[in-house]
C-alpha cells in the first residue's frame, strides 16, 4: 500500500469527503492549529479534488474581498431627506394653536425645512448602526441570561441547543477531528480532566467526527459529534454531581427547533440533540447505549 493510501487513515482527518470540505473551509479561515493545517495541505497534496476545492474557496474570497462597497446615491440621500422633512414638518403644523392663521401655519412649515435638511446632512448613520448593533447585543445578552439564570432542565436545554446550533454554524463542528476514540477521548481529558465513551458506530451509520469542549453555565464539558447521513448529531456529556438521580430511562425533548434525548448513567447526564428525525435520534441513543454496556471500556481514557 502506497503512503498515499495510509496517510489518511493515519493524519487524524475525517475521511468523508464533506467533513474534508469543512476542514478546508477551516483552513482558508485560519481556523485550525499549525498540527491540523498541516495535515490537511498533506491531504490536498495527494488529493487533486481536495486541492481544486482550495483553490476554489481561495479564488472566492479574494473576488469577495475585492468587490466595491455599495454607494448612497445623491437620489437616495434626497429622498430621505424628504421624508424627515414632511415628518418635522407634520410635527410642527400639529402644535399649532387652533386659531393660528393658516398662512402662518405655512410659513413656519417652510421655515423648518431648512433645519431638516442640516439635520439630516450632519446626521452620522455609523452612530445609527452602532446603536442598534449595541441594543441587540444587550438585547441577545439578557436573552442568554434568562434562558441559562435557571439550573433546571429546561434552561439547560436551551443552552445544549444554542451550543449546537453555533456549531452547525461554525466552519467545523468539532475541536478535534478524529473516528479513533484513543484519539478524541484523551484530547478531552487533558483539556477538561473528563471524557465520556466515545464509541464509534459508523457500522450502524453514526461516524464518530471527533469531540469539542462545550461551554454551558459557565462549566465546561465534552460533547462528542457523530454524523448521520446528512445530519449531524451532538452528544454532550455533563458530569454527574453527587445529589442528582439517576434517569435511566430516556426522555424526548425539544428546545431551539432541535429534537432532544436526555439520560442519564452513573457517571454522566447524556444530551443527545440533532435535526434528524425522531426515530432516528432515538436510534442512535440506543445504539450509543448499548455499545456502552457491550465495551465498557470504551469509557476509560487512552
Amino acid at each position: 500500500m502506497s503512503p498515499h493510501e495510509t496517510s489518511p487513515r493515519e493524519d487524524g482527518l475525517p475521511q468523508d469527503p464533506q467533513d474534508m470540505k469543512l476542514m478546508i473551509h477551516a483552513l482558508v479561515d485560519g481556523e485550525l492549529d499549525a498540527a491540523a493545517a498541516l495535515a490537511v495541505e498533506r491531504r490536498m497534496a495527494a488529493d487533486p479534488e481536495l486541492a481544486a476545492e482550495h483553490a476554489r474557496l481561495v479564488a472566492l474570497r479574494g473576488a469577495v474581498a475585492n468587490l466595491p462597497r455599495p454607494s448612497v446615491s445623491d437620489d437616495f440621500l434626497a429622498r430621505i431627506a424628504a421624508i424627515a422633512e414632511v415628518k418635522d414638518a407634520g410635527d410642527t403644523v400639529a402644535v399649532q394653536p387652533a386659531t393660528a392663521e393658516p398662512q402662518q401655519q405655512q410659513g413656519n412649515v417652510i421655515a423648518m425645512r431648512p433645519r431638516a435638511a442640516r439635520w439630516f446632512n450632519s446626521f452620522d448613520w455609523r452612530q445609527m448602526a452602532a446603536s442598534i448593533a449595541l441594543t441587540a447585543v444587550l438585547a441577545s445578552g439578557a436573552t442568554q441570561w434568562m434562558t441559562t439564570a435557571d439550573n433546571g432542565s429546561d434552561s439547560f436545554a436551551v443552552a445544549v441547543a444554542n451550543g449546537h446550533r453555533r456549531s452547525l454554524l461554525a466552519a467545523t463542528p468539532v475541536d478535534i477531528v478524529s473516528s479513533d476514540r484513543h484519539t478524541v477521548k484523551p484530547w478531552l481529558d487533558g483539556r477538561i480532566g473528563v471524557s465520556p465513551a466515545a464509541p464509534d458506530m459508523a457500522k450502524d451509520g453514526y461516524a464518530l467526527l471527533g469531540g469539542r469542549v462545550e461551554v454551558i453555565g459557565d462549566r465546561p464539558m465534552p460533547a462528542l459529534v457523530y454524523r448521520h447521513h446528512e445530519h449531524l448529531i451532538t452528544l454532550v456529556a455533563a458530569p454527574r454531581q453527587n445529589e442528582a438521580k439517576s434517569m435511566p430511562v430516556a426522555d424526548d425533548l425539544s428546545a431551539g427547533g432541535f429534537l432532544l434525548v436526555h439520560w442519564t448513567d452513573d457517571a454522566f447526564s447524556y444530551w443527545a440533540i440533532s435535526d434528524a428525525e425522531r426515530p432516528a435520534l432515538d436510534d442512535f441513543v440506543a445504539r450509543f447505549r448499548a455499545a456502552i454496556i457491550a465495551n465498557p471500556a470504551a469509557g476509560s481514557p487512552g
